[in-house]
């Protein structure tokens, strides 16, 4: 069994959930370092297939590397969670029997400069996870209207001061284009006051924002969820792990949604429309981490992992 050396969120608590067996495929929708995707490995030998994807090329040529001693047992290939259906008809596959989603950020990403993820170290203002796509952040702050900055940061952020930020970049950008992480940390930061008492950068929010826009990131957790359910065998288990408020509220209603049946009125006594539930929720709260896990790994502190079992058609 392999261990790797990578700090892999509620890596205990989503394996219980998704229990992988041996004979079995399941999926790492976000492989980032492989600590998921190895663990699922070593818990389903000794016949256990891992479909492994990450939109980053970096990442999936990491995993090739630390998941090699696998053989044939892990797949590992370049896409988006979304398009998980696509990428099953390709290998032959129809059904899989579990799904974890980590949607964190990897460390990898933001201990490298030069992906632009992160405002503590200057580098090229990115944030592209699959860098084959042709828009960028610096894209974002520099062609959007003041408007649309505004609404992106409000909404993407959840950040109170999205106008004022939104009128600070584009003031900005009139004088020199803003094209590095530290001049728009610097940018942002200059909107709050020298001893504001929040309890993070002023520009945690702000960068959360473009980060989210320029990946389509919600979007693809919407798709990613509805298509993922539908090819779920019967008993296959379903684990997301999210790290701030709008993800969790995505997930929560997609199995909210998906775990009710009738939907007629009440009026109506018996019913027309049919609908069955498709799964069953397993986490009527969010399972959060431990202090232990939170001391020894702090990127752990915001993170939520819910999870579902797909019902029988």
């Amino acid at each position: 069994m392999k261990k790797l050396d990578h700090k892999a969120v509620l890596l205990s608590e989503a394996i219980v959930l998704l229990a992988p067996q041996p004979g079995k495929i399941y999926v790492d929708g976000t492989l980032g370092a492989g600590g998921h995707a190895a663990e699922i490995l070593n818990r389903s030998e000794p016949d256990g297939v891992l479909i492994g994807l990450d939109q980053d090329a970096d990442a999936v040529e990491r995993c090739r590397m630390n998941l090699a001693e696998y053989g044939n047992r892990a797949i590992i290939r370049q896409a988006n969670y979304r398009d998980l259906p696509v990428v099953l008809t390709r290998l032959h596959f129809n059904t899989v029997d579990g799904v974890l989603l980590d949607l964190g950020v990897s460390s990898f990403h933001l201990k490298t400069p030069e992906r632009g993820f992160s405002f503590l170290m200057d580098g090229p203002l990115d944030m592209r996870m699959d860098r084959s796509r042709p828009l960028t952040a610096a894209d974002l702050v520099n062609s959007l209207s003041r408007d649309e900055l505004a609404n992106i940061i409000r909404t993407y952020g959840e950040e109170r001061m999205a106008g004022k930020i939104a009128g600070a970049i584009e003031k900005a950008r009139t004088r020199r284009p803003i094209t590095s992480t530290v001049q728009l940390a610097e940018i942002v930061s200059s909107v709050f006051p020298p001893f504001s008492h929040r309890h993070i950068h002023p520009a945690t929010l702000t960068f959360q924002a473009l980060r989210i826009a320029v990946n389509d990131e919600l979007d693809a957790l919407r798709d990613g969820i509805s298509r993922i359910t539908n090819v779920l065998k019967p008993g296959g288990r379903f684990v997301i792990i999210t790290f701030h408020s709008l993800e969790d509220r995505i997930v929560k209603q997609a199995f909210v949604s998906f775990a009710k049946g009738c939907i007629c009125p009440p009026k109506i006594p018996v019913c027309s429309c049919g609908r069955k539930p498709v799964i069953r929720v397993l986490t009527k709260k969010p399972i959060l981490p431990g202090l232990d896990e939170v001391k020894r790994n702090p990127a752990a502190r915001s993170a939520k992992l819910r999870a579902a079992e797909r019902l029988p058609s």
